[in-house]
């Protein structure tokens, strides 16, 4: 087998990175995912023209950074605007993004979300039909009752099972999947929406086999009372599916809810639930700077993805200019301009791009020896068969030293810190063993 021997180095700040001999080990194959899939995954959340956001300004943010889809809904869309569904259609037409379309805060018009639904579908401009958004916090009416907050759920979850059949017997929508209402673990009696599907004996308010979602939603926002503090592994943590999360994630909501404790899926089954969140993210101030935020928002969509999240939005595209409080989430300040963490994800979507599929995705044998549980690795492949190998650390303080072992002589590598430039930092020739040194950022190792 060829080895490199000559030791090349290349320093820089924030991140060191040099070319080292690899260890002799023992290396695994491991199963690309598709580039593409992890594009598609990236959204976020924005606010509309009936917010006071221009379209023109929303569509110059989504260009810079790249997002591929937008959580959106019937709330505010009229037929005279500000925000009418030719607001979305303009989006779609000019940037290609798609949506994922629902009820929004306290809504139940199904007529609507199906009517305006299905102008997307005609599009092609629709991601998904989604429920209620955190029926705990903006109760809802349906069919002359109220539920939701701290009354009884039923009428929710009707709501949501009528939803589910209005979807799955619409001709335009049929083939769209249906992401569950968030917050499920709110549920004050225990209706049966911890499941996407009541299974039998389950002892559910709601009969078993009523239908709800095709995939899991869930708002796990990183900081929580039970987690609110900066620490290692902040997003990896808050992006795990089974009851070692601390933040309000999927197990809160479909494995155990929070609230009343209601039984759901084992973690088993919660480790294989078709899942997504449309609400995640983190306000800066007091020791979430600039800088943290950024990695933290970057490191979020690469958790999520590697963790088994289809689709993920990031609250929020700019600051709001209309809610009190600390509204500094947004990619962007409220005068448009980008923050580090619009220009990090705009670089990683740049090393990353790719619009095609194969038929069918390879594997590459490789290894990380003495891998600390603050680094983590996420294996893309491109249409043109070329993998994309991810690797981020999660740590607050220090540098991760990190060996990746190729079983086979790579022909080339390019190693790019999405965090520094959209510029290859180096590329090397016939290597099997390369060594990085990793902190709060993602770097991309293209392999040929």
């Amino acid at each position: 087998m060829f080895r490199k021997t000559t030791l090349a180095k290349l320093t820089f700040l924030p991140m060191a990175l040099h070319l080292a001999l690899a260890s002799p080990g023992r290396t695994e194959p491991v199963q690309a995912q598709a580039t593409l899939d992890f594009l598609e995954s990236v959204g976020v959340v924005s606010t509309f023209p009936d917010r006071g956001q221009p379209i023109e300004r929303t569509i110059e943010m989504l260009r810079y950074v790249g997002f591929r889809w937008v959580r959106a809904g019937i709330e505010g869309v009229t037929e005279t605007g500000p925000t009418t569904m030719d607001t979305f259609l303009e989006l779609h037409r000019l940037l290609g993004v798609k949506f994922a379309w629902g009820l929004v805060s306290g809504g139940s018009d199904l007529d609507q979300l199906i009517r305006t639904g299905g102008i997307l579908a005609q599009h092609d401009a629709l991601l998904a039909i989604e429920g209620n958004n955190e029926p705990n916090n903006w109760p809802i009416r349906h069919n002359g009752e109220e539920g939701g907050g701290t009354g009884s759920w039923l009428p929710v979850a009707r709501l949501q099972a009528d939803l589910y059949k209005r979807v799955k017997a619409d001709p335009l929508l049929a083939a769209y999947p249906v992401w569950s209402l968030s917050e499920p673990g709110a549920q004050t009696d225990n209706t049966g929406l911890q499941f996407l599907q009541i299974p039998d004996n389950s002892e559910t308010l709601m009969p078993a086999g009523t239908r709800f979602a095709d995939f899991a939603n869930v708002h796990n926002y990183i900081y929580h009372p039970n987690s609110p503090h900066p620490a290692n592994n902040k997003t990896w943590n808050a992006a795990d599916p089974s009851k070692d999360s601390a933040v309000d994630g999927l197990y809160g909501n479909f494995g155990r809810t929070w609230n009343k404790h209601f039984r759901g899926y084992t973690d088993e089954q919660l480790a294989v639930l078709p899942r997504v969140t449309t609400e995640t993210g983190v306000t800066i101030g007091g020791k979430i700077t600039e800088e943290l935020h950024a990695s933290h928002l970057v490191n979020i969509y690469l958790s999520q993805f590697a963790r088994g999240y289809a689709h993920t939005s990031v609250y929020l595209l700019r600051d709001r200019e209309d809610e009190e409080g600390n509204q500094a989430f947004g990619f962007f300040r409220p005068d448009y301009t980008p923050r580090k963490a619009a220009i990090y994800l705009r670089h990683l979507m740049r090393a990353l791009e790719d619009n095609g599929r194969r038929n069918s995705y390879d594997t590459l044998d490789y290894s990380i020896p003495f891998k600390a549980d603050t680094v983590h690795d996420l294996l893309l492949q491109r249409s043109d068969g070329k993998f994309q190998l991810v690797l981020w650390a999660e740590r607050l303080d220090g540098d991760e030293t990190v060996e990746i072992m190729l079983a086979q002589p790579a022909l080339q590598v390019t190693i790019d810190d999405p965090a520094t430039s959209d510029d290859a930092v180096r590329i090397l020739q016939n290597v099997d063993g390369i060594t990085v040194s990793l902190r709060d950022r993602p770097i991309v190792v293209l392999i040929e």
